[in-house]
């Protein structure tokens, strides 16, 4: 992100978490007042600065308002959750210590908590929105583009794609590394040329991807690019001899080499995913589909005759197959698991269309998490039929089936979900799932699951 939106997203965070803070304190004190019969005359005397100060140790302490943590939302969900955990830890003891000053130490905590849990939630879940909105309607994102089509700029440019909130990729500028340098060393006018062009075209950035024997002679290319103002980048093109990024780890004496990080793979990765699905789809269980359930199933039925429940042998973690639940949104047909739905689809019900805009027909697959089978976040799974063939034509393709499947994913919050015709579009798509596999975060799914919330709210143009 830019430093300007940085400096600004800094400032209203601290400002709004400090609203919420004493604004809670207020309504807590009040709720002990009314409920609980307490004296809360001397609250606003010896707790609220106590309050205040707290906080902001708390914030610091996990780095809240740092631009280290401002750059990425899901860093802003853990630093947020771990500053209310701190905070409560310290100003319960500091209240039960001095007594409560004849207050209901744990009723007026309670109410405290819960209230300000739910406007940060709140607040979070609107700057996720706001964000959306400032990528989408403004220049907020890095222009980028790569010099040389080798396999590291090919490596980078995935990247790129992967990021779309954060970068502009404008494409190669020169698909050739071994026309940007002369075999003195000097720039070639080719790569000016192409200089010039990144200027016209408003690149921030130029990315320069180099085999390792030329690197030395790179200087020249940064300088030349300094001249028309433009930030020049080296990239090693190393995978032609070094498959990179990897990840080294050590099995007795013997050093292991890992050519993709898988982060979700490790123990502790797996416990706490598996511990966020469980607890999510139980409450989405308990809290949404156990009245929602006989309510849709009703309709459906209403419409048109067959099952509630769609039934379908989908491509699971390590490409076994499992069988994926959703809401019936069509007539019962002979064509379900060989062609895809499209926009304008026949076969769709009604009440189908409705379940499909809205995204509540995949509301049964928390039950298919439950079984352990997919996860609340992770690459969308696909029909056995297009797996068989996507994995045919499009590279690392498999790659993504390391993963449970997920009801969400990054890709799907990028736009990238719905019917896919296009190679080219199931490639983007591919890009994102295993951007995910390699980067993930607990919080990356907590974001993902508030830009879900957004996107179903909002309307979805690729939901049909």
């Amino acid at each position: 992100m830019q430093t300007r939106y940085i400096f600004l997203l800094k400032f209203v965070l601290i400002l709004t978490d400090l609203l919420f803070l004493n604004l809670t304190f207020a309504i807590a004190s009040e709720i002990t007042r009314l409920y609980y019969y307490g004296d809360t005359s001397t609250l606003y005397r010896y707790y609220l600065p106590v309050v205040n100060l707290l906080w902001l140790l708390s914030g610091a302490s996990f780095r809240l308002y740092l631009q280290s943590t401002l750059d990425h939302l899901e860093n802003i969900y853990r630093a947020t959750l771990r500053a209310v955990f701190l905070h409560a830890i310290l100003f319960s003891a500091y209240l039960l210590l001095a007594h409560g000053q004849g207050v209901d130490a744990s009723a007026f905590l309670l109410s405290f908590y819960g209230i300000f849990g739910v406007f940060l939630l709140g607040s979070r879940l609107v700057g996720t929105y706001i964000q959306g909105l400032l990528e989408k309607h403004f220049r907020i994102r890095k222009t980028v583009a790569i010099m040389g089509k080798n396999e590291g700029g090919r490596s980078l440019a995935n990247y790129f794609r992967a990021h779309e909130r954060n970068y502009l990729f404008e494409g190669y500028l020169t698909e050739r590394d071994d026309l940007l340098l002369s075999e003195s060393g000097g720039i070639t006018k080719a790569a000016e040329k192409q200089f010039l062009r990144a200027v016209a075209k408003g690149i921030q950035e130029v990315y320069v991807s180099l085999p390792p024997h030329r690197i030395p002679q790179a200087a020249a290319l940064v300088e030349a690019g300094e001249r028309h103002c433009l930030r020049v980048k080296l990239v090693p093109d190393l995978t032609r001899q070094d498959k990179v990024p990897y990840n080294i780890s050590v099995l007795g004496d013997v050093p292991v080499i890992s050519i993709r990080q898988e982060p979700v793979y490790d123990i502790e990765g797996r416990f706490k995913k598996r511990l966020f699905d469980m607890l999510f789809s139980v409450l989405v269980v308990a809290f949404i589909l156990s009245w929602l359930y006989p309510l849709i199933g009703m309709l459906i039925k209403l419409e048109s005759r067959g099952p509630i429940l769609f039934k379908q042998q989908r491509t699971g973690r390590d490409n076994k197959p499992f069988w994926c639940y959703k809401f019936r949104s069509m007539r019962v047909n002979n064509e379900s698991d060989d062609r895809q739905a499209t926009r304008g689809d026949r076969r769709i019900t009604r009440i189908g269309a409705f379940l499909r805009r809205t995204s509540l027909d995949e509301l049964p697959q928390f039950l298919n998490v439950l079984q352990g089978h997919m996860s609340v976040v992770g690459p969308r799974p696909h029909m056995l039929k297009h797996t068989e063939q996507y994995s045919a034509i499009i590279d690392h393709y498999m790659t993504r089936q390391f993963l449970k499947p997920g009801i969400t994913g990054w890709a799907q919050i990028n736009g990238y979900r719905g019917e896919t015709t296009d190679p080219r579009l199931m490639e983007r798509r591919v890009a994102h799932d295993i951007w995910y596999l390699e980067n993930w975060t607990a919080m990356l799914d907590v974001r993902i699951v508030f830009m879900t919330v957004i996107n179903v709210i909002t309307g979805e143009e690729n939901a049909h």
